[in-house]
């Protein structure tokens, strides 16, 4: 729902954009219609990657498909960098020897401020999300936003933060062209939007290589995993985890662990197999693989997780 609504908002707003731009010559509202279109093609890559992370393991994919959704979450945060950074800065650029006066600058106006309470909705509704998922793990919403592995919220997050604020620069733009009259401002503000987008997209990209390259999960939640498994009946002391995500809050979980009591070999394998299933039932865990411990290997400790 989060990424229909911002790609609904998006559409709307880019036709607006194009239409003021055509009708006022701005630089800074041409970067805006680039920037806006760009979020609509980009939403669309989200789907995609929503609907594609969200395909059931079989055979040929053990670990899942939740890969998938970084991997067009990428792409789409390329299309945020070619089709709105570049495309605005080079504009902005072209435009900075022009001379002519702003034209027709309530329609900019007008457009801008319909464009930022649509963005404002779809923004409000990814920060809503954000704080209410921060505050459930103990985390502030910034860090969280960074950190979480839902990376379709937090393109959203992040797309819709720098709509408004490219609102803002392009409104300061065209109004310091016509309170001084020199065009050269409008320009900047589609310089300055691009490089907002430039930015923006940078994150985007390195989050989304950061959990396709396989990086280990922060230290709060291998805390919670490792106390989780500590407080099983069955498992007396945990030796090895390795935590790793497989998709958007999917986790593929593997340790070596020492069983409470001394069975036969027989019925240890069946006990390894029994707790493994009952981890997997946990809607976060899309695998787990366990192990036994060596007598001498020391166990992992694990801090109390942060609330």
């Amino acid at each position: 729902m989060t990424v229909i609504l911002a790609f609904l908002a998006n559409i709307l707003v880019a036709v607006a954009k194009t239409i003021a731009a055509i009708i006022t010559s701005s630089a800074s509202m041409v970067a805006e219609a680039a920037h806006s279109w760009a979020d609509a093609g980009n939403e669309v890559f989200l789907l995609i990657a929503d609907r594609r992370g969200a395909k059931t393991k079989d055979a040929r994919h053990p670990l899942g498909y939740g890969r998938n959704a970084f991997v067009w979450s990428l792409i789409a945060a390329f299309g945020i960098f070619t089709a709105g950074s570049i495309v605005s800065i080079m504009h902005g650029i072209q435009e900075l020897s022009d001379t002519g006066p702003v034209e027709s600058p309530m329609v900019a106006y007008i457009v801008l401020g319909v464009s930022f309470v649509l963005e404002g909705a779809s923004f409000t509704q990814a920060m809503v999300k954000s704080r209410r998922l921060a505050k459930e793990r103990g985390s502030s919403t910034w860090d969280f936003v960074l950190e979480t592995s839902d990376t379709t919220l937090r393109a959203v997050f992040f797309e819709d933060s720098a709509a408004l604020i490219g609102l803002a620069i392009a409104a300061g733009a065209i109004a310091m062209h016509q309170i001084t009259g020199v065009a050269a401002w409008d320009a900047i503000g589609s310089i300055l939007v691009g490089v907002l987008l430039g930015v923006v997209a940078i994150i985007l990209i390195r989050r989304n290589i950061m959990f396709l390259v396989g990086a280990t999960a922060a230290p709060k939640l291998r805390a919670r995993v490792g106390t989780a498994l500590l407080g099983l009946d069955d498992i007396e002391r945990v030796t090895y985890l390795h935590i790793e995500y497989v998709g958007p809050n999917r986790l593929f979980i593997v340790a070596e662990i020492d069983l409470a009591g001394d069975a036969r070999e027989h019925d240890v394998a069946r006990r390894l197999r029994d707790v493994e299933r009952r981890i997997e039932a946990h809607e976060a865990v899309e695998t787990v693989v366990l192990s036994l411990s060596v007598d001498d290997e020391p166990p992992l400790e694990f801090a109390a997780p942060q609330r």
